[in-house]
Parts: structure tokens; sequence; C-alpha cells
């Protein structure tokens, strides 16, 4: 999303929004609207931001990574919430409603190694808020070449899910034993133990 500051030309390479957060001439500096501020982050990588990240001592930069991080795991979080509502709504209406998705972790195999990530597909649709048994009564693990597995998440999932899913199990890994709670009334998504 764009959100355009000014439709004026920015004259002496100043920035619309910075020019617009200049103190006036009677000295009272008017606060920065968050949406103008958000614009000004979306670019990174522009020259102003860059200047400005570079003035930032190094306990700030690290700080602002973190909060950054913390906003980043956030929002992926919401896109896993909304993704899974979007799939329940679309069930059909015989029988109860679902009240909670969960799903469980799966070991992928990478050129780089292994590592331990959230399955794109939903485990089980919960009417109830106990967790259901996920455990297999029979399981056999299997080798699946490296591109097979990509191939079947690419053809069968949701790829908003599936991408957000990653970035969270990037952002948090999970272990084996990890299951991912969606509630679906409060949009919360939280790693449990079985």
């Amino acid at each position: 999303m764009l959100l355009v500051l000014q439709n004026t030309p920015v004259r002496r390479g100043r920035h619309p929004a910075v020019r617009a957060a200049s103190p006036p001439r009677h000295g009272r500096t008017p606060a920065m609207k968050p949406e103008e501020l958000a614009a000004l982050l979306a670019e990174p990588t522009a020259p102003l931001m860059r200047a400005a990240l570079r003035t930032l001592a190094p306990k700030s930069l690290e700080t602002l990574a973190a909060v950054a991080d913390h906003a980043a795991e956030q929002g992926w979080r919401q896109v896993v919430a909304d993704r899974v509502q979007a799939f329940a709504d679309e069930q059909p209406d015989d029988g109860p409603r679902a009240v909670a998705a969960y799903f469980t972790t799966t070991e992928q195999r990478t050129d780089s190694g292994t590592a331990v990530g959230w399955s794109p597909f939903i485990a089980a649709l919960a009417p109830t808020k106990e967790m259901p048994d996920l455990r297999r009564p029979e399981a056999t693990a299997c080798m699946v070449p490296v591109g097979e597995a990509a191939r079947a998440e690419e053809d069968f999932s949701d790829p908003k899910l599936s991408e957000a899913l990653h970035r969270l199990a990037a952002l948090d890994p999970p272990t084996h034993a990890d299951v991912l709670r969606v509630h679906l009334a409060t949009s919360r998504v939280t790693r449990v133990k079985p």
C-alpha cells in the first residue's frame, strides 16, 4: 500500500513528509501522524531513510530492529488468522462451527540441511476449545525429494497462508512437538504443546 503524503513536488531534495513535519515559524512542532511515519518506513532503502538510519546510535538501531521483528511477527500472525477464518467460512454449514484451527510441524529438507517449520495444511478444525488428538496412530517417515514437497505445497495450499506460516517459522522456529492454534473468535495465534 502506498500512501501519498502531498501532491506537491519536492524542492531542494526534501521529502514531502519531512517538509510537512518541519516546525512552523511560530516555534511549535506538529506531531507526525502514524500514517506519515509508516509511509517513510515503508521505503527503508530510500535516500532519506538511509540518511536517517545512519544518524541513529547502534543501540537505537538494535531496538528498532527488535521492534520491527515483533511487528512483523504480529503481522504474519494476523495473516494466518485471516486466511484460516476465510477457510473456515467456506466450510459447509452442516454441523457445529469451528472454534479453532490447528497446525502441526513438518521437517523440511533444503539444499543446506533440514529445518522444522509449520505445515501449510490445517491439521484440524475443532468445534470446541479443547485441542483434538493430533497424533497419528501409525506414522512412517519417508524421504521426499527436495522439490516434491514444494510442488505439493504449491499445488494444494493457500499461498498467502503458506507464506505467513513460513515467515512465522523463520521468526520464531518451532520444535517437533509444537502445535500452532488459531482461535477463530479472537484471531489469536498461539503455540501450544499437546
